[in-house]
């Protein structure tokens, strides 16, 4: 069955490789999220409701069009679209109202190649919570700062460890 979301889903393999520690000088392909579901702006957003029931899942959805990225929709962008609805699919607003209508434009992106120390300060600063990663505009992972936190704690284990 073909999916109705944008196919900018990456392999859903996970490599085990030994790598060298992690530290904030590594690029972001070293902890970015590969496998990203996007949606389309003319989507209603019950499929974003669909994408959100499920687990686990991020908090922040990328929105593309012919295969770049257009914007983003976040948990609080969609509870506010929906504040007045039931959690009932067949609630009018689910069908009615589209993706564009409460996606954010022109979201934070940098490539692969960035430092996970770059997108770590850009995270830091507090007005968003996530950063797309992108090539050629196609989106190819996203980095959140439940990803920077997991990195830091696993930094101080080992640190911990070599000791």
């Amino acid at each position: 069955m073909e999916s109705k979301y944008d196919a900018c889903q990456q392999s859903s393999a996970f490599i085990h490789e030994k790598k060298p520690p992690m530290n904030l000088h590594r690029t972001v392909a070293d902890i970015m999220t590969k496998k990203v579901v996007c949606v389309q702006p003319q989507q209603p957003i019950l499929d974003l409701k669909h994408i959100y029931e499920g687990a686990p899942f991020h908090h922040h959805i990328p929105v593309t069009e012919n295969g770049k990225l257009t914007g983003i929709v976040s948990l609080i962008d969609f509870m506010r679209a929906i504040s007045d609805a039931s959690l009932d699919d067949n609630d009018a607003v689910y069908h009615t109202k589209k993706v564009s209508e409460i996606m954010s434009i022109h979201p934070v992106s940098v490539s692969s190649n960035t430092t996970i120390g770059k997108v770590a300060q850009e995270l830091a600063k507090g007005e968003i919570h996530s950063v797309i990663i992108t090539e050629d505009e196609h989106v190819v992972g996203i980095v959140t700062t439940a990803d920077i936190i997991r990195l830091l704690l696993k930094m101080e284990e080992t640190h911990h460890t070599e000791i």
